[in-house]
């Protein structure tokens, strides 16, 4: 699909049903979890998703049995012989996944070394793997600059630390969590994350047999055990999914109800979504998402780390606030380079001003940085179709919805890159009614 062209006929609303099932920053990484124990693992409500396959190809090259249930998607891993894995088959997949690295700790516990490429994956800003490798360091782990990547390994084994983070990174946490289940000792993480989906990794661990505990000051304690077993888990749904269908219902004045979508995972953007003017009713197996009919409230928004507004939602919802009678004000704290996709939405009518200043109240890195890392959008304003490259997975979903809501037609590409958190979104576009096709470019 990367090579394809989705053109889209803009004007019409979304309507019907949507079912999201696990969620992308969770379901990976308890793939990679799985490593951790000596026996196999079930993994339930998998998304038939990128990240998905990418992270399947690295266990499998690692020796790790991974077999899909044909009828429930169901995955089960079996590390039994799990081995090191050649340096050029694992750069093959560098480019697709920032998940390597996620595979250092499980794999020195495992087999003793690991090998991490160059690492790919979204394009909206600096996302170092130095919290990682200071994390590993800081456990023990020898690390070594290598042509093509990393070398990391523990002579010694690896062993509790006390670790503080200066800012509560996710994926820095959950190399925390990976690495220090079965480590020798206690390890206390400060500045923690603490994510939906880092307590369900947690949940994860624990089902294999670790002892941590999550403390009310954002500081997580794991005492290191010498073995792990297997797990049997249903992922939780994922709320950024949830959250884009939600945006798209109020984009194209639609009527969308998303099967998966959980109230208590989503609070913060559910109080935001009513007081833009969105519609919701909240059931037992999930939200139905609508445009009230009336106008849409502007407003001003900072994004931040749960239990604050997540950055994965922001991007979506800067296309609704476009339809907003007055000025909005969003500012980004958590990447510094988020409002990219803005261009495309200016190029197709909406009126966006990026700011290097920092335009709200949050502590944030930024302000002196001079990074674009403010908005402000005034509205409302007709969006009008025009040729779109996608750049990032969120933004590119949000592309497509001001796409869906656009007058006249919208060519675009690089959609692949929606494919890493977006399962078959296409069959579900078509099934809420969006009017548009599919062409390979050597057809153009």
């Amino acid at each position: 699909m990367s090579s394809s062209v989705l053109t889209i006929r803009g004007g019409v609303p979304l309507t019907g049903r949507v079912t999201v099932r696990g969620a992308k920053n969770l379901v990976p990484k308890a793939m990679v979890a799985a490593l951790l124990g000596n026996e196999p693992s079930v993994l339930r409500n998998v998304p038939e998703i990128k990240d998905v396959e990418v992270v399947t190809s690295l266990l499998q090259l690692h020796g790790v049995t991974v077999v899909k249930d044909p009828v429930s998607g169901d995955l089960t891993l079996d590390p039994k012989d799990a081995k090191t894995a050649p340096s050029t088959a694992i750069d093959a997949h560098a480019g697709d996944s920032r998940i390597p690295i996620l595979l250092c700790g499980p794999l020195i516990h495992a087999i003793g070394e690991a090998f991490i490429p160059d690492l790919g994956g979204c394009k909206i800003g600096d996302r170092p793997i130095d919290y990682h490798l200071d994390v590993l360091r800081q456990f023990g782990a020898v690390v070594e600059k290598r042509p093509g990547g990393i070398h990391i390994s523990a002579p010694k084994g690896l062993h509790g630390a006390k670790i503080s983070l200066p800012y509560p990174s996710v994926g820095a946490t959950e190399q925390v969590l990976l690495s220090a289940t079965r480590a020798e000792g206690i390890t206390e993480l400060s500045g923690a994350a603490t994510e939906p989906e880092i307590i369900d990794l947690i949940a994860v661990l624990q089902k294999m047999g670790a002892i941590i505990s999550v403390q009310t000051d954002r500081t997580i304690r794991i005492e290191g055990v010498r073995d792990l077993g297997g797990y049997n888990h249903r992922a939780l749904s994922d709320r950024n999914e949830s959250a884009s269908w939600a945006s798209a219902a109020l984009v194209t004045r639609g009527d969308i109800f998303v099967e998966g979508a959980s109230q208590r995972d989503m609070m913060t953007f559910l109080n935001t979504y009513r007081k833009v003017g969105g519609g919701m009713d909240i059931g037992e197996d999930g939200i139905r998402f609508y445009h009230r009919g009336g106008k849409l409230n502007p407003l001003v928004l900072e994004t931040d780390v749960h239990p604050g507004f997540m950055t994965d939602w922001q991007q979506p919802l800067v296309v609704a606030l476009t339809q907003a009678e007055g000025v909005s004000i969003v500012h980004e704290t958590v990447y510094e380079n988020r409002f990219g996709f803005t261009d495309a939405l200016i190029r197709m009518g909406a009126s966006i001003q990026v700011h290097r200043e920092c335009l709200g109240s949050v502590p944030c890195r930024f302000g002196q940085r001079n990074f674009l890392h403010s908005a402000v959008i005034s509205g409302p304003t007709q969006l009008s179709g025009t040729d779109i490259n996608i750049p990032d997975l969120r933004g590119g979903f949000s592309h497509l919805i001001a796409a869906l809501a656009a007058t006249g037609t919208s060519r675009v590409t690089g959609i692949d890159i929606i494919n890493r958190g977006y399962e078959r979104f296409t069959e579900k576009l078509a099934g809420l009614g969006a009017d548009f096709d599919m062409t390979p470019a050597k057809q153009r």
